[in-house]
């Protein structure tokens, strides 16, 4: 009986093979090439708050992960799911390199006391049902005690950095296809419950190499900077994938520390020429508010070489907001790389030129509401502003109808469906949703073709403009409300305008069915940190947001809900949840500040 990734590869016309260029045979190449340069650095903040610098070279690096993979092959055959329960640590790269090159399918999570995730991990294991856990000494037994409390018993756990590296001497590293899962990418579940994305070998290599060609990882000349979970897909391929895979050092901080002190970000940019990083929209902006002109004075950024902005929708004023901030310590707007991707295409889709800033431009909304684009002039009455994402990276895009299965022209607004070497085969034990989204035809595709074209469908919307990529929103949480398409990054960004209660980039909105009415929509905020709840009164701040999208967008809001600070439905990269906002909404479990 196929599995369902071999269901997959196998409508795909994929057949099994031998040994493949693999993340873990890079690094073998890495370490005997220059295996006295170094390979990675981190940067410790936990009891220093200058923070502290270990780093491992290319041959170190190396040799830890034999020793992983040594000691998981005396208890494991190749195949099982290995999870990965460790922090932002050098371990957490010698783990997961240490399970690929094992022959293991790696399972990359987080610790068990990573705050409000919990619930999210039990789901996970339970999903995976991986046969051994790696964490380390410090961590033990606390994942031990976590682990006895589930259902799924019986997990065995290694220490990663208890493992004597004499363990891997004489190993012989598993030799994978490049059709055998390396790993498990679990989705944030901002749309629904987190799914495992099966990445193969050939996957992260090819789209490790299409992201180091693109942000430009040159051996000598770049660096790679990262505080992103290394849990996350692009955080993964970041900070691992793509510098093993290019040869470039990697310097890794934990999230918590940037949040805690976003210029700790951008002095390890300051302190790596070369550097290339990443991060959510909103960390731009929390840069420009938090980091103060004393520390500016310190920071030299005129030789960051590329700054990606992904996961979220990009906004041109955070943009333009972290630009001007930072101008006087020399970052160019070149530096900015809008991009476009998603975990079942292991992160990297499109991507803006390094030769000049995104490009923003303004539609009319009405128009772009009935699925075209029509320029307008910035600032004018009922428009919106989009930023670019550039251009496809070494795969197809084609912009389709997601009801007629056809593709459509360039101005037209339809489903992103994208298709490369770097396309995940499927959801971990999914069959069915794994053939209507990795499998996904052309109407126009003629069923004797003897190789048909397979296409992704991302879920996304978007269209060709120009001859640039311009996301427009998601299918699900489109808001139709009397037959009219709203899309809802567009509300929530008049709702956070509307008063200056409203705390920035947290408004949620969405529809919800009203009997004997349709549809109805809603828009749920949050009172900004640093404003007392006396301060304002919630039907002051109702009212405004009422008043400001009935204007803008012609559009009446049925319930708004004013909630505390830290309230709104988030994922566990950060993003809000628009999905657990609506179910939580449904539930009657959103209860507006003041009302308990």
């Amino acid at each position: 009986m196929l599995t369902s990734s071999e269901s997959v590869s196998a409508a795909r016309g994929v057949a099994p093979g031998g040994g493949a260029t693999t993340l873990a045979t890079l690094l073998a190449e890495r370490a005997l090439t220059v295996g006295d340069e170094v390979a990675l650095t981190h940067l410790d903040f936990s009891l220093n708050p200058h923070g502290v610098a270990s780093s491992l070279t290319w041959r170190e690096l190396d040799q830890r992960v034999s020793a992983v993979a040594g000691a998981l092959r005396a208890v494991v055959e190749p195949g099982h799911r290995a999870a990965v329960l460790i922090g932002q640590t050098p371990d957490y790269v010698v783990a997961f390199l240490g399970v690929l090159r094992a022959g293991l399918v790696a399972v990359p999570l987080f610790p068990p006391d990573s705050p409000g995730q919990t619930e999210r991990l039990v789901g996970i294991l339970a999903d995976s049902e991986p046969t051994v856990v790696l964490s380390t000494a410090d961590g033990l037994h606390a994942t031990k005690t976590f682990l006895s409390r589930l259902e799924t018993r019986g997990h065995r756990v290694i220490a990663v950095d208890s493992i004597p590296v004499e363990t891997g001497l004489g190993f012989v590293p598993h030799q994978a296809s490049a059709e055998e899962l390396a790993y498990l990418q679990y989705t944030s579940g901002s749309t629904r419950a987190p799914a495992g994305v099966m990445i193969t070998h050939g996957n992260v290599v090819a789209n490790a190499r299409q992201a180091a060609e693109a942000y430009g990882f040159v051996p000598g000349e770049a660096v790679a900077v990262s505080w992103l979970p290394l849990f996350h897909d692009m955080g993964l391929v970041l900070a691992i994938a793509a510098p093993v895979a290019a040869g470039i050092p990697a310097v890794l901080m934990d999230p918590l520390a940037f949040l805690e002190q976003p210029v700790r970000w951008l002095r390890a940019l300051s302190a790596n020429p070369g550097a290339i990083s990443a991060a959510p929209n909103f960390a731009y902006g929390f840069c420009a508010s938090r980091v103060s002109e004393e520390d500016k004075v310190l920071l030299r950024l005129d030789h960051v070489r590329s700054l990606i902005n992904g996961s979220e929708p990009v906004q041109a004023g955070i943009i333009d907001r972290f630009h001007a901030a930072f101008a006087e310590c020399g970052l160019s707007p070149k530096t900015h790389r809008s991009s476009y991707g998603l975990a079942e295409a292991t992160v990297l889709v499109a991507v803006t030129d390094a030769a000049a800033p995104p490009k923003v431009t303004t539609f009319r909304r009405p128009e772009l509401a009935m699925g075209r684009v029509v320029r307008a002039e910035p600032g004018s009455p009922h428009s919106t502003t989009v930023v670019s994402c550039g251009h496809p990276v070494e795969q197809r895009v084609s912009i389709v109808d997601p009801d007629r299965l056809r593709g459509l022209p360039p101005g037209q607004v339809g489903e992103i469906w994208v298709s490369g070497p770097n396309i995940g085969r499927g959801y971990w034990r999914r069959p069915d949703e794994s053939a209507h989204t990795f499998c996904a035809l052309l109407a126009e595709h003629h069923r004797d073709d003897a190789e048909p074209q397979w296409w992704l469908r991302t879920g996304d919307l978007g269209v060709f403009f120009e001859g640039e990529l311009y996301i427009t929103g998601r299918i699900k949480d489109l808001v139709i409300v009397d037959g009219r398409n709203h899309y809802p990054q567009d509300i929530e960004a008049t709702a956070e305008q509307a008063h200056s209660a409203v705390r920035p980039h947290v408004a949620v909105a969405f529809s919800v069915p009203v009997e004997d009415e349709g549809e109805a929509a809603v828009v749920v905020v949050e009172r900004g940190r640093g404003i007392a709840p006396a301060a304002f009164a919630p039907d002051e701040i109702e009212q405004a947001v009422r008043r400001a999208v009935s204007a803008q967008h012609g559009l009446a809001i049925r319930t708004v809900i004013v909630l505390a600070p830290g309230e709104v439905p988030r994922t566990s990269s950060g993003k809000v949840a628009r999905s657990m906002c609506r179910a939580k909404y449904l539930a009657g479990l959103l209860v507006p500040e003041g009302s308990r």
